[in-house]
């Protein structure tokens, strides 16, 4: 199976990458790349309550990343193999203007 992640970023910028299911982190190593992500680029909760969910943590780190980061392809794939595993779902949609996940 494919799986694709797909960033859109506010200025109209789009980054994609597409890789094979066995390429895919698996749900904790997904989980534990985007705490470590987060937490490196000093990223803020979403929510007022200060719960952060994991697709919230998807968003975020990409919105922190920005084109400069997503540019990079080293980056990008390891993002995109973590967002995947994560969320379990094959293909990712991050918008982050209106900091949304879609599946």
């Amino acid at each position: 199976m494919r799986n694709e992640v797909r960033v859109l970023l506010e200025d109209g910028q789009e980054f994609v990458h597409g890789f094979d299911s066995a390429e895919a982190m698996s749900n904790e190593d997904g989980r534990r790349w985007l705490d470590q992500e987060f937490l490196r680029m000093d990223c803020e909760p979403l929510r007022a309550s200060g719960k952060v969910l994991i697709v919230d943590k998807v968003v975020v780190v990409a919105k922190a990343a920005g084109a400069q980061l997503l540019s990079d392809a080293q980056w990008l794939a390891q993002f995109a193999r973590a967002s995947v595993g994560a969320v379990g779902r094959p293909t990712v949609v991050v918008n982050t203007k209106a900091m949304t996940a879609s599946f």
